[in-house]
């Protein structure tokens, strides 16, 4: 039964899950701040593009 308990304040302590998903958390806001940068910047080389077309008569 000692055991048993001492097994249960050792999981009670343990921090590696807890530190597993914070780190998922944030490589989770990396990607959508990186999806977002890529997104908004694809979005304005884009704009740059047809403007440049649509000077050139083209």
């Amino acid at each position: 039964m000692r055991n048993l308990i001492n097994r249960a304040k050792m999981f009670a302590a343990c921090e590696n899950g807890a530190t597993a998903t914070e780190y998922a958390v944030m490589l989770a806001l990396i990607i959508i701040a990186a999806l977002t940068a890529i997104t908004s910047l694809g979005n304005r080389v884009s704009a740059i593009f047809t403007e440049i077309t649509t000077a050139m008569g083209g």
